[in-house]
């Protein structure tokens, strides 16, 4: 990701920023559909949901207050459409749309990529030890 774009808050255009852990989970097609079929699961929803529709109120209703955010509910809700429907275009939804709020998020500087990475390499972790 370029440096530029960290802690800005506001980067010019989100979707020329590259967030190389994204597009390497973007690449896996480890999508809810495909593990689901892999495993056995007959649930259309992936277990995560919930999680991600809780932040996304939780960003809504904190983006106007929060002076850390830096951006307002349309702004967030148009990035993740221009990203899930551009960069992330080949996810199935909600994938895309968890994708397009976690690039969001590290291209304003909410989230540092490495920090994204670390989160993710400990969610791993614990997946692969049970």
């Amino acid at each position: 990701m370029s440096a530029d774009a960290v802690g800005t808050g506001k980067p010019a255009n989100v979707e020329s920023i590259t967030v190389e852990v994204l597009e390497e989970i973007a690449e896996r097609n480890q999508t809810w559909p495909v593990m689901a079929a892999k495993y056995g699961v007959e649930n259309p929803l992936p277990p995560w949901r919930t999680s991600l529709d809780g932040l996304c109120d939780a960003l809504d209703r904190n983006c106007s207050i929060d002076e850390k955010l830096h951006f307002t509910f349309k702004e967030r809700r148009d990035e993740e459409d221009a990203l899930a429907a551009t960069r992330y275009a080949g996810l199935p939804y909600p994938e895309n749309q968890l994708v397009a709020l976690a690039h969001s998020l590290v291209a304003r500087g909410v989230i540092s990529e490495t920090e994204l990475q670390e989160r993710l390499a400990a969610i791993r972790a614990r997946l692969e030890a049970e």
